[in-house]
């Protein structure tokens, strides 16, 4: 392959890359950093046996 083209793919990809970060970013995703870490240690009545 072309060595040209190898460069634009691999800078169309971090181009992606980035741009699917700052969306994520722009929408709140790692907001709620600590909830998922606690919800596993909290004892849900509806699932005791």
């Amino acid at each position: 392959m072309n060595l040209a083209v190898l460069i634009a793919v691999s800078i169309g990809l971090g181009l992606v890359g980035l741009a699917t970060f700052l969306w994520s970013v722009k929408n709140d995703q790692y907001e709620d950093l600590d909830g998922s870490s606690m919800r596993i240690l909290v004892v849900d009545a509806d699932c005791e046996e």
